[in-house]
């Protein structure tokens, strides 16, 4: 039993994904992960070997489909899974750690300190509280939330034309199908699955990548559009 507990060896392809100062914050921030995070109950322990392939790499590989010098917000980021792992890869774009949790923005707070990352806040609250208030160009998220409830969080966050990039399984196509209805009220400008780190994570991470149009819901006009029907 004390074997599932052990952090594995970096991995061949955390050099490849992690280059410069990012790997040697990525390796501690699994060790982060693998202490702080499975006592304080942010991971389970039985996580802990597969840290790196299942957590940090497949969320570093989310950094290919993030334009440069974003501004991105990462909704119920728990572990800081993927933000903090994108702004570790990603020194370039600034990462809002969006949490509503007390216990996991402390902890998050503390690896944004230890790890020295001057390109991310950690900000208590739900997106709904941070609606209209702040907008940003990405919003990512990683089993938050079905892609209908993660669309009514998302999308009145993000600039027009800005991105939501959900990370989803096996069940991503069907989540999007489902989603119809809320991808036409809330204006969306397309819709579509995204493959990223062939080569580098096996499977290779599965992105829901949703474009934000204006929208009528968000504007008010759909209201009175859906009391007609």
């Amino acid at each position: 039993m004390t074997e599932s507990n052990e952090l594995p060896e970096t991995p061949v392809a955390a050099h490849e994904v992690f280059t410069g100062e990012a790997l040697g914050r990525a390796e501690a921030f699994a060790k982060l992960l693998a202490g702080p995070g499975v006592v304080r109950g942010l991971i389970g322990p039985r996580e802990v070997p597969r840290i790196w392939d299942r957590h940090l790499l497949n969320c570093a590989v989310v950094a290919e489909a993030v334009p440069e010098g974003t501004r991105l917000v990462d909704i119920g980021s728990g572990a800081g899974l993927p933000g903090l792992v994108l702004a570790i890869v990603r020194p370039d774009i600034t990462v809002t750690l969006l949490e509503p949790l007390l216990r996991r923005t402390n902890f998050l707070g503390e690896c944004v300190a230890a790890l020295e990352l001057d390109n991310v806040e950690v900000l208590r609250g739900r997106a709904e509280e941070l609606a209209r208030k702040r907008t940003f160009d990405i919003a990512t998220a990683r089993a938050v939330a079905p892609l209908d409830r993660l669309l009514a969080w998302s999308m009145p966050l993000l600039e027009e034309g800005g991105e939501l990039l959900a990370m989803k399984g096996e069940r991503a196509a069907e989540e999007l199908e489902a989603a119809g209805p809320q991808l036409k009220a809330y204006g969306a400008r397309t819709a579509e699955l995204v493959t990223v780190g062939r080569g580098k994570v096996e499977p290779p991470t599965t992105l829901v990548r949703i474009v934000a149009g204006r929208s009528p819901v968000l504007s008010g006009k759909g209201t009175r559009h859906r009391r007609k029907r």
